[in-house]
């Protein structure tokens, strides 16, 4: 993997441009202010070169070029940690791994590999690998694996897994992630499976829109607030989020636009997460279903051609 270019500052977030076989492909390393890289940081991965979901507000998704191999999704991760730990020793308190710039992990298997070879590879009694996934159906016991893995080696809490779900209408989570899905029925029994006692919650992830009703009472005819947990994020700013008219209800402003929805969520016995990112991290285009490459890489573009700034 060549890098083309790097976006960002050290004292946020910077997503990281590689070229692979003529295609673009990006990675990110943040931190979460006021917390030091040493308390908490965050990389983001790439495991597909594009996606074929195509999942309405995301711009990573418009095209698919194929899997990534464990070595090439392992060079995404020596990148980031060799510059800053060459002993690859890191002493972040909470070193967090996630699957989620490109690409919808169940789709490649390498990505479980990856995983298996994590706790060896580096030195990080932080580490916390976190998988997120819309859910596609007919994973040919995918999940199945992944449990497996996350019992042998990432017990106590260190493993977080998310289903993004974003509307409990199935016709409209239909519209806004257009491939055949695992129903809430179908969630539910896996987290029945998943989770074990010291675990993580499954957290549903919902962003919060304009016309794709959340509705309480559905989540808690399907779900175990024991066993799961909610998290309500903003839409990010994406050329696909305004193209498919996106709007966003919970406002990055200002959390307490959903405390009526929180205030439901918690009177079923559900905990809710919040979560509101940097909003700097939108202009530099670290934020989930941005991606700063759109460019093809075979034509001038005075982003991807800029040499790499010096960390």
């Amino acid at each position: 993997m060549q890098i083309i270019s790097e976006v960002g500052t050290d004292d946020l977030a910077k997503v990281y441009v590689g070229k692979i076989d003529h295609h673009a492909i990006e990675f990110v390393e943040s931190i979460q202010p006021p917390l030091t890289r040493e308390e908490k940081w965050v990389l983001v991965l790439s495991c597909l070169i594009g996606c074929p979901v195509k999942c309405l507000m995301c711009d990573a998704g418009q095209e698919c070029h194929g899997i990534l191999s464990k070595d090439q999704i392992f060079a995404q991760i020596d990148h980031m940690v060799l510059r800053r730990y060459p002993d690859k020793k890191i002493p972040s308190k909470k070193f967090k791994i996630q699957f989620t710039r490109m690409g919808e992990p169940v789709f490649n298997p390498a990505v479980l590999d990856v995983l298996e070879e994590l706790p060896s590879r580096y030195d990080a009694p932080g580490l916390i690998p976190s998988f997120s996934t819309v859910a596609p159906k007919n994973d040919r016991g995918y999940l199945a694996k992944l449990t497996d893995i996350k019992n042998r080696l990432y017990g106590e809490g260190r493993f977080q897994m998310q289903f993004s779900i974003h509307t409990t209408d199935e016709q409209r989570r239909d519209q806004l992630i257009p491939i055949r899905k695992m129903s809430f029925e179908d969630i539910a029994a896996f987290g029945d499976k998943f989770f074990v006692a010291g675990d993580r919650k499954i957290t549903l992830n919902f962003i919060v829109m304009d016309n794709y009703p959340i509705d309480p009472c559905v989540i808690a005819q399907n779900f175990n607030p024991e066993k799961f947990i909610i998290k309500l994020t903003p839409l990010n700013p994406t050329e696909m989020a305004t193209s498919n008219d996106l709007k966003t209800k919970l406002d990055p402003d200002d959390g307490r636009s959903v405390s009526q929805l929180v205030s439901e969520l918690d009177s079923r016995g559900f905990q809710s997460l919040v979560s509101i990112g940097e909003l700097e991290e939108n202009q530099i285009g670290s934020n989930c279903g941005q991606f700063v490459s759109r460019i093809p890489l075979s034509t001038t573009s005075d982003v991807l051609a800029a040499p790499l700034r010096s960390a």
